[in-house]
Formats: C-alpha cells, sequence, structure tokens
C-alpha cells in the first residue's frame, strides 16, 4: 500500500473559502465540494456540566440586550474564516431533561448576538471540528470580542488502481475513524461514505481511513494526519482491479445469459455471488476461482486479478481443460 500526500497551505481560500476576487474559481470548486457534505448542518451535543460560576443574570429573562460578537479562527495566527461556520448559544442552566437550552443560531462567517447580561456557552462548528467557550455578558460596559481558536484542517481523499490507474468516483467511498482503539477493539467512526475529491473538514490529529474500492474485498487501510490551517490531499493505492465474468463457448464469444456465478479464493472462501451474462466486479489481487452454472452444468477457472489491470475473466463451456487433454493426447501418440 502506498499513499501520496499533498499538503496545501491556502489556509483561509482552500480550507475556510474567504472569499473570490483573483481566485474566484477555485473558492468556488471549495465551495462545492463543501455544500456537499452533509455534517455542515449536523447538530453536535454540548459537553455535560461539570459545574460554573453562579450567573450574574438568568439569559432567558428580559434585560438590556448587548451585542457580542463572535469569530472563529482555524488557528491562533490564522485569519478568520468567512463562511462554513455554525454558531450556537446555549443557556448554561439545563433543562427538565439535562440538556442545555438552545437560544441563539447563526451561519456563515464572523457574526454578532444580541444578548442580556448573563453567563452563556458559545459554540461554532466547522464540519467535523468545533470549538466552545463560556463567555459572561456584563451589566456595565462592553464585551470584547470572543475569538475561538477551532485548531482545524482539511482532507481531500481519492485512490487509484495499481500504479496509476484511475477509478471511477462512484466505485469509491472512504470512511474516516479515530485513531484510537476503543477496548473492544473497534474505533469511533467520525464521517462515513466520503465521496472522493470531498474536502471533509476535521479537528487537527491522526485519523484512520478507510478505502472500499467495489463492494467486495478491495479495502485499504492508512493512517493519516489533518494539520491545523492545511488541507491534506491523500491518494491510497488499491492493490485491486476491476472484473467483467463471462461464461462462452469459444474464446472471445459472447456471453451465455442466465448464469450463476460464485468466485472463490484460493482457500476455497466464497467472496462473491452474483446472476447474469457478464457481471461486473472489483476483486484484490490474488488467486481466485471462477465458478460458472448454467442449466445443471458446473463450469470453473483459476484466475489471477494483477493490481490496475481490469480484464475479462472468460470461462470455456468445453474448454476449461481443453490443454490438460491435449497434453494426455500427446502422450499417448
Amino acid at each position: 500500500m502506498r499513499i501520496r500526500f499533498r499538503i496545501h497551505l491556502r489556509t483561509a481560500l482552500a480550507i475556510a473559502l474567504a472569499g473570490a476576487g483573483a481566485e474566484r474559481a477555485l473558492a468556488e470548486d471549495a465551495t462545492d465540494a463543501f455544500k456537499s457534505f452533509p455534517s455542515i448542518s449536523l447538530s453536535r451535543k454540548m459537553p455535560k456540566l461539570t459545574g460554573f460560576n453562579t450567573i450574574v443574570t438568568d439569559p432567558t429573562q428580559n434585560g438590556e440586550l448587548k451585542d457580542v460578537e463572535v469569530e472563529a479562527l482555524l488557528t491562533t495566527e490564522g485569519p478568520a474564516v468567512e463562511s462554513g461556520l455554525t454558531w450556537r448559544v446555549f443557556s448554561p442552566i439545563p433543562d427538565s431533561d439535562g440538556k442545555l437550552p438552545l437560544l441563539a443560531t447563526s451561519e456563515g462567517g464572523s457574526t454578532a448576538f444580541n444578548l442580556v447580561p448573563g453567563e452563556y456557552f458559545v459554540n461554532v462548528a466547522f464540519g467535523r471540528a468545533g470549538a466552545t467557550r463560556k463567555i459572561r455578558v456584563p451589566e456595565q460596559g462592553t464585551i470584547d470580542k470572543q475569538v475561538l481558536i477551532l485548531d482545524a484542517g482539511g482532507v481531500m481523499l481519492n485512490a487509484v488502481s495499481g500504479s496509476d490507474v484511475r477509478i471511477p468516483p462512484n466505485e469509491l467511498s472512504f470512511s474516516i475513524y479515530s485513531s484510537d482503539v476503543k477496548e473492544d477493539g473497534e474505533r469511533a467512526l467520525i464521517v462515513a461514505d466520503v465521496k472522493p475529491d470531498t474536502v471533509v473538514r476535521l479537528s487537527a490529529g491522526t485519523y484512520h481511513v478507510v478505502s472500499d474500492y467495489g463492494s467486495v474485498n478491495a479495502v485499504i487501510r492508512a493512517d493519516i494526519q489533518v494539520e491545523a490551517g492545511k488541507l491534506t490531499e491523500a491518494t491510497i493505492q488499491h492493490r485491486a482491479a476491476k472484473l467483467t465474468l463471462k461464461l462462452v463457448s469459444e474464446p472471445g464469444g459472447e456471453a451465455i445469459a442466465d448464469t450463476a456465478w460464485s468466485i472463490l479464493t484460493s482457500s476455497g472462501d466464497v467472496v462473491s455471488e452474483s446472476v447474469g451474462a457478464f457481471p461486473t466486479l472489483v476483486l484484490a489481487e490474488g488467486g481466485y476461482s471462477a465458478v460458472a452454472r448454467n442449466k445443471d452444468k458446473i463450469y470453473q477457472r483459476d484466475f489471477t486479478v494483477k493490481a490496475g489491470v481490469n480484464t475479462d475473466v472468460e470461462v470455456l463451456l468445453h474448454g476449461n481443460d481443453a490443454p490438460d487433454e491435449a497434453a494426455a493426447a500427446e502422450a499417448q501418440d
């Protein structure tokens, strides 16, 4: 397995989508990738309360409204994120079911909330990354702008078959897991069914990526590092190929319909079953046996899958054992 990485330093544009201008085309492409990813609008769970100072004023009561400006940065020294953010303001007083009441929301970039004096939890989400801060709005005077550091970056995944054979995007999917393994040996799923060339926004850290090519056994796993303020492009190399199965009366002949197929590994395990004249499937590199059943008769052929070599696997009605029979005939002569 080989993984190729490209890390882009265009933080404000490629990840935060800072705007248009001279790089308008690039920003529009990145915007499409963000919009196509479902995690943008998903609700985030607030952490459980472990205790807080006595509130100054109950924020659910009436009072003089004060402007509270908020902005988020990918890194401490980075520019403000101007789009793709979801802001939420919560009351620190749990309701009857123990949850913190949601008081206000805003989407986009930097924003401002009108709040009465009191204490609040302010949460900002950027894809799967986020930050939370408790703030206090004073009864007298103003409150400084609240700057939250996301410590987030982005990752864009793709894959090839063999050395550099392009894989159709609709045949690829990625799942991103936590790098930590739980006591039961499993990892926490972060994002499922990520399509190629989709920008996924994540907190900085190491993640375990699982790449599926097809739906049989072509699976590659890799650990990928996401750096704050950077967009990492990772290309994973699959050791697999796409095959089309055919039951034919002669080499290169027309595929025979109503054929049931079973694909077995060299150890005899069944990895795929299908019915059709020429089913197509993706298999990991290695040795297999194709078993074709047609009109109560069974035909078989052993074959080898080479990474990146997409090909047809033909099973002959009368020729599976032809080479051996020819050799036997020569020996008799």
